[in-house]
């Protein structure tokens, strides 16, 4: 029995390569954008609201890091 088995690398083009590259930017100036509306929100609760929340001044960056990535 015989058969032909045929493969081929295919490379993206050039305008593929910048397509994908500019989705790249895009989303991560969306994660960025995120980020600092979480971080600005979070920021002007006082103390006490923070504390009702289960946060300290010093998570801050992380909860909206990680809020940017979800």
């Amino acid at each position: 029995m015989a058969y032909m088995n045929t493969t081929s690398a295919t490379t993206p083009s050039f305008f593929a390569r910048i397509g994908g590259a500019f989705e790249g930017l895009a989303t991560r100036y969306k994660q960025h954008r995120l980020y600092r509306e979480t971080f600005d929100g979070l920021s002007a609760l006082s103390n006490r609201e923070l504390a009702d929340l289960g946060l300290s001044r010093s998570e801050l960056r992380r909860v909206a890091w990680e809020s940017s990535r979800r």
